[in-house]
């Protein structure tokens, strides 16, 4: 399926502003933010997002983007979530040097050249341009030669789409969808047989990108700040407890001594 049609927004035409960055991140300083989640926020405009130059994790999807040009200063940028918007092309992303994994599934990228452009990012391993579980898909990939293409274009690629296609474990995954093919049923006549299942859903066997330190670092502060706030939670529901056991001790005793 193509992008949706008119998105929560998209009227508006949201554009990022250095407010937005810093309620979304919690950060004070747009170089200090690490992570990014601006799923579904309506955008049609980056604006400002090229200053935060520390940006390693960055999801887009759900939006209404039809360029990513601010994106090219994000050097440190890792992982890149795009999915299901607008997208013509990605030739901004030419200058993320460090980028590793990329879904641009469900945008108008519509031949295999438009990939060309991601060639010089030698450590980009990942790449999904169709979902069929939220299906999302772009123009490119109704070519049955697509992914030969792609992986012609960006040899450097292990998982396409999901399925591995090169290094450890491409040869067992290869192995188990020769299985499932084997065991759909033939169209010749006799006792309908169930249609087998894949043992395996898409993008079981993609690996995820190792995150840095530092996108480790600030996921442990967050789950430490929510434990505490837990913590405190349950000290005060304790306390609240203890307050009502008291009152009812206080008037179970008061009224035993009432005729």
């Amino acid at each position: 399926m193509e992008p949706q049609g008119e998105k929560p927004g998209e009227a508006e035409g949201v554009r990022i502003t250095p407010q937005l960055l810093k309620s979304r991140s919690g950060e004070f300083a747009l170089e200090s933010i690490l992570l990014l989640r601006l799923r579904g926020s309506g955008l049609a405009d980056l604006g400002c997002l090229g200053e935060c130059l520390g940006l390693e994790w960055l999801d887009l999807s759900g939006n209404a983007l039809t360029q990513l040009g601010p994106l090219a200063s994000l050097r440190q940028l890792a992982v890149l979530n795009v999915a299901d918007n607008r997208l013509t092309g990605l030739e901004p992303l030419a200058s993320c040097e460090n980028l590793q994994s990329l879904n641009a599934a469900g945008n108008l990228l519509a031949t295999p050249s438009q990939l060309q452009c991601l060639s010089g990012l030698r450590g980009l391993e990942y790449l999904r341009l169709r979902d069929p579980l939220a299906r999302l898909s772009n123009p490119l990939c109704a070519s049955p030669s697509y992914p030969a293409v792609a992986r012609e274009l960006l040899p450097g690629l292990k998982v396409i789409d999901g399925e591995r296609v090169t290094g450890r474990g491409s040869e067992f995954y290869q192995l188990c969808r020769d299985l499932d093919s084997s065991l759909r049923p033939s169209p010749s006549p006799g006792p309908s047989i169930p249609e087998a299942r894949p043992w395996v859903g898409p993008g079981y066997w993609e690996s995820r990108p190792p995150r840095s330190s530092s996108i480790l670092e600030e996921a442990c502060r967050q789950f430490q700040d929510t434990l505490q706030e837990c913590r405190d939670l349950d000290r005060q529901a304790e306390d609240s407890l203890a307050q009502a056991e008291q009152a009812l001790r206080s008037a179970g005793t008061a009224s035993s001594f009432v005729f």
